[in-house]
């Protein structure tokens, strides 16, 4: 038993042990509610716009901060040439899955050029021929795929990628789509790169389907089926069409721009190899719907809405229906001609590119999936002048 003066001071030393914990506690607690919200601030990044312009196309690059707000950093030549005028496709400017090179089409010279990146820096790695009038591009692995929408030969073409980002053209892979008036918005890997789709913009009345949808089969050697397979689109001028991670996809259907009636439609990949329907031409109420794009998580599809001016977002259910949560979740002016659409590697971000205005609007990404504006940068980009391509990370 402790008694008199030691008593006291066992009394003392263990108050200021259990204030010392109290204080360590406090301080761990606020250590790791920092670390939280570091986690849930996104790191900083990069975006690229692609001007398009006819003699010279150029990458306009962006400094991403941690709150997703925008700077303009600079441009560089991809030597080759654009067509002056938007490339009416998605997924003109790809970067690869690790964000260490970035391909960009030149649908003016006919080629592709690749690029290094190490943040917002460019550098010139090499241009290649991709055939004629090349406007969308997309990868899997160490294949690359463009889409040729030349009204003499719409096709895709395609491209082993080396450890180094260049391309090697894979020899005998030009494939004519099923139709020759498709007019082809965009051309996409499913997510296990056993199929090519491409979506077609026009209606060929002497087809049936009418309005469709391309599949190829990919084989192990990176060579397509020889023909594809056509499969009705569920809307009409199927634009463009993004993939969640587990095959489930979505395309946006602009209804030959009619006011006020473009949509968007979810499928299932079916095991061979065909879509099966899961939400038909769910409308938003816009004008022109033509890109389209999908949270990482899953949950939330945008869709930039050219005729409109305005962004709808969709929710996306696990089992792959889609339901309108806002035609109108952002508007930036009827004369804006938002095209390219691009998120931040995590999703926080939404990033859109503006023909109209030659400026790239960015937007954080709320918990429920409504919109948040950031601002909207300008310069750099050619106005109401076909720029087109867009990409993040």
């Amino acid at each position: 038993m402790v008694s008199g003066p030691r008593k006291l001071a066992v009394i003392v030393l263990s108050l200021g042990v259990l204030a010392s914990m109290i204080s360590i506690g406090q301080a761990q607690e606020a250590g790791n509610g920092r670390d939280a919200s570091s986690r849930a601030e996104s790191s900083e990044g990069a975006v690229f716009a692609m001007t398009n312009e006819t003699d010279d196309n150029r990458i306009i690059s962006y400094r991403r901060a941690a709150n997703g707000s925008l700077d303009r950093v600079g441009s560089v030549s991809t030597r080759g040439n654009g067509i002056g005028v938007d490339l009416d496709t998605q997924s003109g400017l790809e970067l690869s899955h690790d964000h260490r090179f970035l391909y960009a089409v030149n649908a003016g010279s006919d080629d592709v050029t690749v690029f290094s990146v190490n943040g917002t820096s460019l550098t010139f790695l090499q241009k290649v021929y991709a055939g004629d009038q090349p406007n969308s591009l997309t990868i899997h692995e160490n294949l690359l795929y463009v889409l040729n929408g030349s009204v003499a030969g719409n096709g895709i073409t395609g491209f082993r990628r080396a450890s180094d980002g260049t391309l090697a053209p894979l020899q005998g892979s030009f494939r004519l789509l099923s139709s020759p008036i498709a007019v082809p918005g965009e051309v996409q890997f499913s997510p296990d790169g056993r199929l090519l789709l491409v979506t077609q913009k026009t209606t060929n009345v002497l087809l049936k389907p009418e309005d469709a949808i391309d599949v190829f089969r990919v084989q192990s050697n990176g060579l397509t089926s020889a023909t594809p397979r056509r499969i009705a689109s569920h809307g009409l001028r199927p634009f463009s069409l993004a993939f969640r991670d587990d095959g489930k996809l979505v395309v946006v259907e602009s209804f030959n721009a009619a006011p006020d009636a473009s949509a968007l439609s979810s499928y299932r990949l079916t095991s061979d190899g065909g879509l099966s329907v899961i939400s038909g031409s769910v409308p938003n109420r816009q004008t022109d719907t033509c890109w389209v794009v999908i949270t990482d998580d899953g949950r939330y599809v945008f869709t930039a809405n050219f005729g409109s001016g305005t962004i709808s977002t969709y929710g996306f259910s696990a089992a792959g229906k889609v339901r309108l949560i806002d035609g109108n979740a952002a508007s930036l002016g009827v004369l804006s001609q938002p095209v390219d659409l691009a998120l931040s590697e995590d999703s926080h971000f939404l990033y859109l590119l503006l023909r109209g205005t030659g400026g790239v609007a960015s937007f954080r990404i709320e918990d429920n999936g409504s919109l948040e504006p950031l601002g909207v940068v300008t310069g750099g980009l050619p106005v109401a002048d076909g720029a087109s391509g867009l990409a993040a990370f």
